[in-house]
């Protein structure tokens, strides 16, 4: 909270100008959010630098040049999200709790990108997410979902991945883009304002080919193992 404060202070005299620009473009809501998520990106750069948050990325080449995939990372905090608004160079939108629709700029955000809400505690509309962005990928849309279905709590350590989350790649017949984050709890889940260095290592997709053959649970745990193994890897 006290980094989200110092955004908005250091900010201030820009901020009312970003939000109700995103907040247009969430009015028109576009099929195509290439204008908005680009626009969306650089507020998010700026809002970073402000909050004393340096994002290094690594393994873009990874990410698929065809539109129609989903990224799979693991959960540590509320700033993951800005990090992939920071450094994936083509549009998403992302899979969101419900409780957190009505947060001011985040509401905006979501109406701009076209993200969707899923009620944890509801499996019939749980499933309905499912499908529907699945139907998206099919069409096109990139997507983000976070399998472990909450924030770990525990920094570098990982949840088990819920098979579930992946039915939406099997039905799409999409390619899967595991992604480790690394260290993104300390800047929104910490109360501290140091100067913060967080990294995202966007992994080789797993093609449709590679998974068809596999149940949702084994896909997670697939996923699960990759990402843990690059989060070994970097900090041990």
């Amino acid at each position: 909270m006290r980094r989200i404060i110092l955004m908005v202070l250091r900010l201030f005299y820009i901020a009312p100008y970003y939000l109700y620009r995103i907040w247009k473009y969430g009015a028109k809501k576009q099929e195509d959010t290439t204008e908005a998520f680009a626009y969306i990106k650089k507020v998010t750069k700026a809002a970073n630098r402000a909050g004393r948050v340096k994002v290094e990325a690594y393994g873009l080449e990874n990410i698929p040049r065809e539109n129609g995939f989903i990224f799979f990372p693991n959960h540590q905090g509320m700033f993951d999200v800005l990090v992939f608004l920071d450094t994936c160079p083509v549009p998403f939108a992302f899979v969101y709790k419900k409780e957190v629709e009505n947060v001011i700029l985040l509401k905006q955000v979501i109406a701009a990108l076209g993200a969707i809400g899923i009620d944890r505690q509801d499996i019939r509309q749980s499933l309905q997410v499912i499908k529907q962005m699945s139907e998206e990928v099919k069409k096109g849309k990139n997507f983000l979902i976070f399998a472990e279905g909450t924030r770990s709590r525990q920094h570098n350590k990982l949840l088990d991945f819920k098979g579930g989350s992946f039915k939406s790649a099997q039905m799409a017949k999409c390619p899967i883009v595991p992604c480790a984050l690394i260290d993104t709890a300390i800047p929104f889940d910490e109360k501290s304002i140091r100067p913060v260095t967080v990294q995202v290592y966007y992994l080789p997709p797993i093609y449709y080919e590679e998974y068809k053959n596999m149940k949702s649970v084994q896909i997670a745990e697939e996923v699960k193992r990759r990402i843990e193994s690059k989060i070994a890897e970097i900090v041990g």
